[in-house]
């Protein structure tokens, strides 16, 4: 296993449980696998299928994914390919004789196609393993449901013996069980990795106007000159309006939304992979089918509608693993028109439950990085340090007896009640419902009635956010007390609540960061051995957008911006010192090695 993740992939070790996963399919078993963007999921199938007799078949809902996937694979010296519409009917029929022939290691289809296919071209040859990625899509909890991965429930059936492996980013306990139910694998292992992408910084702007968004914006690009960017907008319109604003201002912008034609989207997806535009205004209808690994910063000038779509929606910055930066605006109107969205979805109250945590998140006085993982079952008491809140942190008080009170009262309904009665409860309100069910003769009826509803909501949203407990939707979306709730709970740590203040309405000015001025390229010495050459690395950038651009690759297939910061600081001078960097096989090696270190060993002269 080690020996193919380096000779293919250029890593001398493997990230946290993906060593576990590979055996675990190795010896044929179904595994349901949650990593975040960028954690290495890929990796996960990819080696077993290079391992295994046969080919893998990896289920992808887009073109464009499936294109990006089969690329890097490729410029790594794997044979893979997609079977799709957008190929001629010569190359589809050239793909369908080489899988024959097995000389294909991994197969991409659609959803669709694979259940076309499932009688036929799937039957004739040995597949060795199946990967369903985006498994999210399977759930009807999921933020991404589409119905034709409803589908996929027939695989075991239709093929019993073969491993099948589920991947997402972006699942909450809800949507894995129900992915687990819909897919009826055979006795599957969850593996979970943690959901933190540290590399992220998390930043909350509230209460600006699209003006006041315009100039922050601006602010923002120059401070990541020559950086990769999405913005992502609620309407096609916002995305056009913005794009506008920032051409005025000699930014150059694309414009990405379903109101697109088909060929206007494939060029501007196009234009931002291979680097022709670095910055792109788009609705939610773009990002999926990006794996690009150098986007640097994304935006969000309006609320998202979940946090599932959140986090996915900014773990497209920093895959590479390097310092990325995210900021999300929002305002009242946001609030209103994503209400109308949710009332007029075919799951109303599922889909507002999920906005309000959207908004609770923006507004939350708690780490932001701790409530996305507590979100996704993580517990976690963290302080990042790289978030807003972190970096200008509220005041605290001892909050533990308050936060007793009310894991006490849902404790003693068995956890069957949701907010609104537990507050009731806390507040000694005769609702119907307490009544009904004589949670007036509980202990802690009544033990909060001096603490006024509002507060009370206050408190018990930090407790969501904090991680002492979780909303179960599948069972009327009664609150559990999670393992960190409980050691509140029975006396075993302590839990510290933020003091309600009253909300800052007029938004604070952005202190403009000093601009780092633009090194001069000419007459420079060579920086020695383990600091970072700034001048090398625009050297080593340039090269590899041309050696890019000869092969139709986007820059980042060729060889990621990691991989050139690791060049620019070691500045190997042989072909086996350049085969020796994180992140470049043996394939690599052989094709580019003696390109790069003749620039190299120049640059050095």
């Amino acid at each position: 296993m080690l020996n193919t993740l380096k000779s293919y992939f250029g890593y001398n070790s493997f990230r946290p449980q993906q060593e576990e996963i590979i055996s675990h399919l190795l010896n044929r078993k179904d595994a349901l696998v949650l990593m975040p963007t960028g954690g290495g999921k890929s990796i996960c199938y990819q080696i077993p299928a290079l391992l295994m007799d046969g080919t893998a078949i990896v289920v992808s809902p887009l073109i464009s994914l499936m294109k990006d996937q089969v690329e890097s694979l490729k410029a790594n010296g794997i044979a893979a390919e997609a079977l799709n519409s957008n190929n001629s009917d010569s190359k589809n029929m050239s793909i369908r004789m080489d899988y024959r022939l097995g000389h294909i290691k991994l197969l991409y289809v659609s959803p669709e196609r694979l259940v076309a296919e499932k009688d036929g071209l799937l039957k004739e040859i040995k597949i060795s393993l199946i990967a369903i990625d985006e498994a999210h899509c399977i759930s009807q909890w999921g933020h991404d449901f589409r119905p034709e991965y409803t589908q996929l429930g027939m695989l075991k059936a239709s093929f019993p013996d073969v491993p099948i492996v589920a991947l997402t980013a972006t699942a909450d306990k809800t949507t894995r069980e129900d992915i687990l139910t819909q897919l009826s694998l055979d006795n599957p292992k969850t593996f979970i990795t943690s959901f933190d992408r540290p590399n992220l910084s998390l930043d909350v702007k509230r209460g600006f106007t699209e003006k006041e968004k315009i100039k922050a914006i601006i602010r923002f690009i120059d401070e990541h000159a020559n950086d990769s960017g999405i913005i992502y907008c609620m309407t096609r319109k916002t995305t056009e309006k913005v794009a506008m604003k920032l051409r005025s201002e000699g930014i150059i912008a694309g414009v990405y939304h379903a109101g697109l034609t088909a060929l206007e989207r494939d060029k501007i997806q196009e234009d931002f992979i291979n680097d022709r535009i670095q910055i792109i205004c788009a609705t939610i209808a773009f990002g999926m089918g990006i794996d690009k690994s150098n986007v640097r910063w994304v935006i969000h000038f309006n609320l998202p509608k979940s946090i599932e779509s959140f986090y996915q929606e900014i773990g497209r910055a920093g895959r590479d693993g390097l310092p990325s930066d995210t900021l999300l605006f929002y305002s009242l109107q946001d609030i209103i028109m994503l209400t109308q969205f949710a009332n007029e979805s075919g799951q109303q109250s599922l889909n507002m439950d999920k906005l309000r945590l959207m908004q609770d998140y923006a507004e939350s006085s708690v780490c932001r990085r701790r409530i996305l993982l507590n979100y996704f079952g993580e517990n976690s008491n963290c302080q990042c340090g790289n978030c807003d809140v972190c970096k200008n942190p509220p005041k605290q008080f001892d909050g533990t007896i308050l936060v007793q009170k009310a894991l006490s009262a849902i404790m003693r309904t068995n956890e069957s009640i949701g907010v609104n009665t537990t507050i009731d409860i806390l507040r000694g309100n005769f609702s119907p419902d307490v009544v009904q069910k004589e949670y007036d003769k509980l202990k802690t009826f009544g033990v909060g009635r001096d603490i006024p509803r509002k507060d009370w909501q206050n408190y018990i949203l930090q407790m969501l956010q904090m991680g002492y407990y979780e909303i179960a939707y599948s069972e009327d979306r009664h609150l559990k007390i999670t393992p960190l709730g409980k050691e509140v709970l029975f006396q075993k740590s302590q839990a510290k609540l933020a003091v309600i203040e009253e909300e800052e309405v007029t938004p604070r000015g952005r202190r403009k960061k000093k601009k780092e001025e633009t090194p001069i390229l000419q007459t420079i010495t060579p920086i020695p051995m383990g600091i970072e050459d700034d001048f090398l690395f625009e050297k080593l950038r340039e090269l590899r957008k041309k050696l890019a651009e000869e092969q139709g690759y986007p820059a980042y297939i060729v060889l990621s911006d990691k991989v050139l910061h690791s060049l620019a600081t070691i500045k190997p001078q042989t072909v086996d010192a350049f085969g020796e960097i994180s992140g470049i096989g043996e394939f690599k090696k052989e094709k580019y090695g003696a390109t790069f270190v003749e620039l190299i060993v120049n640059h050095l002269k």
